[in-house]
C-alpha cells in the first residue's frame, strides 16, 4: 500500500486546512506546522488547550531541522534518536527559539517523530515539511484507529477537511515518547 492518491489532502494541508491521516497505531490529526491559524483548527477541533504542546511527525530527521534544535544535543542523544527513527518513537528535543507556541506550548522543547508509515512518508515527501500530529479523538476520548472512527467521531465537523482511508500499521499501542536530553522514557 505505497503512493496512494494524496492530492486532497495536500490541498487541503495547501490552504491553512485540517487532515486526519494513519500512523504506526491510530490516526492522527494535522495540518501545516507554519500556519497558525491551522494549528488553531487543530486545536480547536480536538478541545485540546494550546499549553500541552503538539507532536511534529516527519518522514526524515531533516525536515524537522526548521522546528528543532538538534545542536543542543550530544552525539550521544542524537545516536539514540537516530536507532529509532523511522518508527514508533518520539522524542521531545530542545526547540528552536523562533518556534510557534502553538507548537511547542508551554515548553522550550518539541516533541518530534520520524515515522515509518507508508502514508505518512508519502504525505510528508510530497508536502516538503512536517506536519502537526496528535491523536485523531476528542481530549479525554479513544484515538480512532480507522477512518470510519474518524468519521463517527468528528461527524462531518467542517474543521476536518479530509480523511484518509488507509489502514494504520496495527502497532497496538500510540507511539512511546522519550526526553532526548535524559533518556527517560515518558509514556
Amino acid at each position: 500500500m505505497t503512493n496512494i492518491d494524496l492530492s486532497n489532502a495536500l490541498n487541503v494541508l495547501n490552504t491553512q486546512g485540517v487532515i486526519a491521516y494513519p500512523t504506526e497505531a491510530v490516526f492522527g490529526l494535522g495540518c501545516d506546522p507554519d500556519s497558525s491559524i491551522a494549528i488553531e483548527k487543530v486545536l480547536q477541533l480536538k478541545k485540546r488547550p494550546a499549553s500541552k504542546g503538539l507532536i511534529l511527525i516527519a518522514a526524515n530527521i531533516e525536515q524537522l531541522q526548521h522546528y528543532a534544535d538538534f545542536s543542543l544535543l550530544n552525539s550521544t542523544q542524537l545516536s539514540a534518536i537516530q536507532k529509532t527513527w523511522p518508527g514508533p518513537f518520539t522524542w521531545i528535543v530542545p526547540a528552536k527559539k523562533n518556534l510557534s507556541k502553538l507548537i511547542s506550548g508551554d515548553f522550550e522543547s518539541i516533541a518530534v517523530r520520524v515515522s515509518a508509515h507508508p502514508v505518512v512518508q508519502q504525505l510528508c515527501l510530497q508536502f516538503g515539511k512536517p506536519i502537526i500530529s496528535t491523536s485523531a479523538n476528542l481530549s479525554g476520548l479513544t484515538p480512532c484507529s480507522t477512518s470510519q472512527q474518524v468519521e463517527i467521531m468528528f461527524a462531518k465537523h467542517p474543521l476536518l477537511e479530509n480523511i484518509i482511508d488507509a489502514p494504520v500499521s496495527g502497532l497496538a499501542n500510540p507511539s512511546q515518547i522519550h526526553d532526548a536530553i535524559s533518556g527517560k522514557r515518558l509514556r
